[in-house]
C-alpha cells in the first residue's frame, strides 16, 4: 500500500528529523525535498525499505552509519562502523590546529589515528598549500579516509601504522594533531557507544594511555617550534596539560569546546 511523505513520516515514531533523513536515503532524495513536498506518494517497496531504516534507528543504530554520511565542519564525510562517527567537539581541534598554522607557509602537519579522516582533509581543503599525512593503525578505517579524500579532492598522504610507527624515519613536522581514544575503561558512556569501533574510543586503561603516548613520541617529530595539539576528555585537560609541560612542551594552553567544556590542549616544542 502507497503512502506520502507525511504519513511515513509520522508513524515512524521517531524524532522529525531522523525520520526525514532516513527517509531522504530509501527515497535517494536530498531532504529538502522532503520538506518541501510532504504530499509525495511513496510505493510500497520503497516505504519497505524506509521501514527497514526506521527499525535498525529504533534499535539504536546511529543514523550516520544508516545514512553512510556526517557533516563536519560544513563538509559531508562518509562514515561506516569502521570509523569513529565525527562529532562537532573535535571542530575545535581543527580550530586550533589552524591557528597553530597561521604565518606558516607550506607547513607539514600529521593527523595520527585519521579515522574517517575528517581532520586531516578538513585541514588540507582549509590550508591547499599544507602537506599533509594521515596514519590510522586500521586498514579498514584507511579504506574509508582515502574515499572521503577522493570524493573531497584533498591530496592527502595515507599510512598504515600505528601511531608514530606509521611514518617513515627522519619525518618531521610542523603540526601533529590527534584525537586519540581517550574514555576510560569502565567508564558507563561506552555503553552508549556500542555500535562505533572501541578501540577509537577507549584505550582499556585509565583513558590516558594513548594521549601519552603521543606526547611522548612527539618530540622526535617536530619541528623546532612545531605545535602539538590533542584533543581529550572534559575532564583530562589538568591531566593532559602536566603531561605535555613535563614532556618540554611551553606555550601550554587548554581550548573549550563550543559547549565550554575543555576539549583541546595543545603546545609548542621548545627550540
Amino acid at each position: 500500500m502507497n503512502a506520502t511523505v507525511d504519513q511515513l513520516l509520522r508513524l515512524s515514531g521517531l524524532p522529525a528529523l531522523d525520520a526525514r533523513a532516513l527517509l531522504a536515503q530509501a527515497l535517494g532524495r536530498p531532504r529538502e525535498q522532503l520538506a518541501a513536498h510532504p504530499e509525495w506518494t511513496v510505493d510500497s517497496e520503497r516505504a519497505a525499505a524506509f521501514e527497514a531504516l526506521v527499525q535498525r534507528r529504533r534499535e539504536g543504530i546511529p543514523l550516520a552509519y544508516l545514512t553512510g554520511v556526517r557533516e563536519f565542519y560544513g563538509r559531508e564525510f562518509r562514515v561506516t562502523p569502521d570509523v569513529l562517527i565525527p562529532r562537532p567537539d573535535t571542530e575545535t581541534l581543527v580550530e586550533v590546529a589552524l591557528e597553530c598554522l597561521r604565518g606558516t607557509s607550506a607547513p607539514r602537519v600529521v593527523d595520527l589515528g585519521t579515522g574517517s579522516g575528517c581532520i586531516a582533509l578538513t585541514l588540507k581543503l582549509e590550508r591547499p598549500d599544507a602537506r599533509v599525512s594521515a596514519t590510522d593503525v586500521s586498514a579498514t578505517a584507511l579504506v574509508v579516509a582515502r574515499t572521503n579524500a577522493q570524493a573531497l579532492s584533498a591530496e592527502v598522504e595515507f599510512r598504515l601504522g600505528d601511531w608514530y610507527a606509521a611514518l617513515p624515519a627522519g619525518a618531521v613536522f610542523d603540526l601533529i594533531v590527534a584525537n586519540p581514544p581517550y574514555v576510560a575503561s569502565g567508564d558507563p558512556h561506552l555503553a552508549e557507544l556500542v555500535h562505533e569501533p572501541l578501540a577509537a574510543l577507549t584505550d582499556d586503561c585509565d583513558g590516558l594511555a594513548s594521549l601519552r603516548i603521543v606526547i611522548a613520541g612527539a618530540h622526535a617529530y617536530l619541528a623546532p617550534n612545531g605545535w602539538l595539539a590533542v584533543e581529550h576528555g572534559y575532564d583530562q585537560g589538568p591531566a593532559v596539560s602536566q603531561t605535555m609541560s613535563a614532556a618540554g612542551f611551553r606555550q601550554v594552553v587548554t581550548r573549550r569546546d563550543a559547549g565550554g567544556r575543555d576539549r583541546v590542549t595543545v603546545g609548542s616544542r621548545a627550540r
